[in-house]
């Protein structure tokens, strides 16, 4: 009779367990909701050390963002409806981050004078490497993989 009552409650602990594992977070940086309107992401997105946010391989066949002469030196161009935004810190250099804040979520929406700016709250991140320059963000912009081939910019 004993390991009638520990058989029950392990198998409490372990559904008390799966649901609160369920219920929490998600891989994909949300709010760990059930309901989402994009695909799970298949593959972790690189951080600014694990690989260069730049290729030159051929295009992915995915639509181009921007031709080469779009992204000005020093500055750079959000893509609102691709949370990306592409920089140029020096000539011939490409850079690609999230347009998402990491502050509280919400889209970066201009690059000027060698910021990513935020208009929520005021946090500001450098073109050259997506590194905070101004608070309350509390961590870079994670880096996103471009594609640079001739004069097109495409997202990898």
């Amino acid at each position: 009779m004993t390991s009638r009552p520990t058989a029950r409650r392990t198998l409490l602990f372990a559904t008390a367990a799966l649901t609160m594992t369920t219920g929490c977070g998600s891989n994909d940086g949300g709010d760990g909701g059930t309901s989402t309107n994009a695909p799970p992401a298949t593959e972790a997105s690189p951080t600014p050390t694990e690989a260069s946010p730049t290729s030159t391989a051929a295009p992915s066949g995915g639509a181009p963002l921007a031709r080469t002469s779009q992204i000005p030196v020093g500055g750079g161009m959000v893509f609102p409806k691709e949370k990306v935004v592409v920089t140029q810190p020096s000539a011939g250099e490409f850079k690609a981050f999230s347009a998402i804040c990491t502050h509280q979520g919400c889209t970066v929406n201009k690059v000027a004078d060698g910021t990513i700016d935020c208009p929520c709250h005021g946090s500001k991140y450098r073109v050259a490497d997506g590194s905070v320059a101004a608070g309350p963000a509390p961590r870079p912009l994670p880096a996103e993989q471009i594609i640079v081939s001739g004069e097109t910019i495409t997202l990898a």
